[in-house]
């Protein structure tokens, strides 16, 4: 009796493997193993960057200092009102410079863990949202240091009566200054924020246009509560968001643009 095998030809369709149905197979607790692996690293990562900074925290809370100590008058000086602040603002400053030292690891790890469970399409379209949100970010911290931080800081100093001294308490400078940071980091990611809506089909470019003009009063009144009691505070926070927004509007328009033309070359 004679068997003739006959090869069975799988179908190319079979050996494509979805991503997600390959993640969706993965039990609950292998999805937390490999989360615990990559927040181990970012753990490692910023306590090491933390503890190299460590021998420089004075020097770095100096430098954070600096525009204040310009304004201060000749006799003034900043003061501590707590026995451990000496210490601790230092420490705290430490920790928050190592935490944005970090930030492209910590935003590398989280890219790594997502990866596996997105499309070609939309790894590509990610990732370069990823490194313009860290950049944005920094850049807002740099705009609130070098230009918002000193012109709100010659506000306050030459608004103060002859006959009051401004010494401020290093604690409270150092709660100030890691507000208006993370009040104009955040602030930067408009347009980030801007092209995740178009994308999603939450908005369209044309509504946005046609709602600027109450976009534009909604940046003064967000900047109005974000910021210090001052119009100087107000200003410099409104207008970089109304700018941001119009950024992020440009891109879009590009975006909804180059989908037009993919949709009717197909």
């Amino acid at each position: 009796m004679t068997t003739s095998l006959t090869p069975q030809v799988q179908n190319p369709a079979d050996e494509t493997i979805d991503p997600r149905g390959q993640l969706e197979s993965m039990p609950i607790t292998s999805h937390l193993m490999v989360l615990r692996k990559h927040l181990m690293k970012i753990v490692g990562v910023l306590i090491a960057i933390f503890f190299c900074l460590l021998p420089f925290a004075n020097k770095t809370y100096s430098t954070l200092s600096e525009p204040l100590r310009a304004q201060l008058p000749v006799n003034s000086s900043m003061i501590a009102t707590d026995v451990t602040a000496t210490f601790m603002a230092p420490f705290k400053l430490n920790f928050f410079i190592a935490l944005m030292l970090a930030m492209p690891f910590i935003i590398y790890q989280l890219w790594a863990y997502v990866k596996p469970a997105l499309y070609e399409k939309e790894k590509n379209l990610a990732f370069p949202l990823l490194v313009g949100s860290i950049t944005l970010f920094y850049a807002g911290i740099a705009f609130a240091y070098y230009i918002a931080l000193p012109s709100i800081l010659h506000f306050f100093i030459s608004v103060s009566p002859d006959t009051v001294a401004p010494m401020t308490d290093i604690n409270s400078y150092l709660t100030f200054c890691l507000k208006l940071f993370l009040v104009f980091g955040v602030t930067f990611e408009i347009p980030i924020i801007t092209l995740l809506l178009i994308l999603a089909g939450f908005v369209t470019t044309k509504t946005l246009a046609e709602k600027r003009r109450f976009i534009i009063v909604g940046c003064f009144f967000v900047a109005m509560f974000m910021t210090p009691p001052d119009a100087i505070s107000m200003i410099m926070l409104a207008i970089p968001m109304w700018m941001l927004f119009e950024l992020g509007l440009l891109f879009g328009k590009v975006i909804e643009k180059r989908k037009k033309v993919e949709a009717q070359s197909q």
